[in-house]
C-alpha cells in the first residue's frame, strides 16, 4: 500500500508539473478527499491541508483536477525562511521542505514498519513530526533556527508535535525517554545532510541507536557528488555506522519539482 501511495504520488507531480501555469517559487498539491489512488482517511487529509493553510509559507491556494484527482493547489515563498536557516554557524543543510503529502507518507511509512516516535532532525517548519501525529505517534521536531522553530509553534494546535530549537548534533535525546524511534534526517548528504546525520549518531547512546530506524534524504541528480557505496549519497555513511537498509520509497519535494527525477528516501535500521 505505502509503495503504491508514493507511486501515485509521484505520477500526481508530473502531471501536475506539466499543467502548472503558476510562478510560484514553491508549490504543491493535496488531494480534497479520499480516492482509489490516494486511500487516505477523509480527516487525515483535513488535518494536512489545516496544516498548509495555517502555514505562513504559503500565500494562495486554489482547487484543480490532477490525473481525475481532485485536488488543492498551495503556493508559496520559503526565501525568508531559506536565507535565515544558512545564517546559522552550526547549520548543516539550509531549509527547503519535502511536501506534505511526501512527509505524511514517509511517516505512515515509518508507522508501518513498527516505530513508534518519529524525530524530526532539521524539521523546517515540522511537517514530518506533524504527519506522525496526524498517525498517532509520538513526535519531536528539532530545529536550530529560531524563526522556523516560531513558525512550528504557529502550526502546534489540537497536534503538539514537540518543537525544540535546538542543534542536533548537541541535543540530549535521552531526556526525551524513547522506545523505538525513527530519525528523519533534513537534508540531502551532499548538502550538509552527512554531517548533521553523524553528528546524531554519535550523540545517541549504543543502546537506542540499536533500536533505531533512519530516514534519509537523497538525490540522484548528476549536479551532487556521488558516493560510492551508493544509496543515493547515503552509502557511506550507511556502511560506516553498521546500519542496514530496509527500503527506498521515492517521493517529491520542493526541490525536485521541475527535475525528472524525484527524492529517494532510504530507510535503514542497525545491522
Amino acid at each position: 500500500m505505502i509503495e503504491d501511495l508514493a507511486k501515485n504520488l509521484v505520477e500526481l507531480k508530473k502531471e501536475f508539473a506539466k499543467i502548472y501555469e503558476g510562478k510560484s517559487q514553491v508549490q504543491e498539491v493535496i488531494p480534497k478527499s479520499t480516492t482509489d489512488t490516494f486511500s487516505i482517511p477523509q480527516q487525515n487529509l483535513e488535518l494536512l491541508h489545516q496544516f498548509a493553510t495555517k502555514n505562513p509559507i504559503y500565500y494562495h491556494s486554489f482547487e484543480l483536477k490532477v490525473n481525475d484527482v481532485d485536488c488543492i493547489v498551495y503556493e508559496g515563498d520559503i526565501n525568508k525562511y531559506w536565507l535565515n536557516s544558512i545564517q546559522h554557524g552550526s547549520s548543516n543543510a539550509p531549509f527547503s521542505p519535502t511536501w506534505i503529502m511526501s512527509a505524511y507518507i514517509g511517516a505512515l511509512y515509518a508507522k508501518e514498519l513498527g516505530f513508534s516516535e518519529i524525530i524530526d532532525i532539521g524539521s523546517g517548519d515540522g511537517r514530518i513530526a506533524f504527519c506522525g501525529k496526524v498517525l498517532d505517534m509520538e513526535s519531536y521536531s528539532i530545529e536550530l533556527d529560531d524563526i522556523l522553530v516560531d513558525l512550528q509553534k504557529l502550526l502546534v494546535t489540537s497536534l503538539d508535535f514537540h518543537p525544540h530549537c535546538s542543534d542536533a548534533t548537541t541535543f540530549d535525546y535521552s531526556t526525551l525517554n524513547l522506545t523505538r524511534p525513527i530519525f528523519f534526517i533534513g537534508g540531502l548528504a551532499q548538502m550538509g545532510g552527512t554531517g548533521l546525520a553523524s553528528g546524531v549518531l554519535e550523540k545517541i547512546n549504543s543502546e537506542l541507536k540499536q533500536k533505531s530506524g533512519w530516514a534519509f534524504a537523497g538525490t540522484l541528480s548528476p549536479k551532487y557528488a556521488a558516493d560510492p557505496k551508493g544509496e543515493a549519497g547515503w552509502g557511506t555513511l550507511i556502511e560506516n555506522n553498521d546500519l542496514k537498509k530496509i527500503q527506498k520509497i521515492t517521493l517529491p519535494t520542493v526541490w525536485t519539482f521541475h527535475e525528472p527525477d524525484d527524492t529517494p528516501y532510504i530507510f535503514a535500521e542497525s545491522g
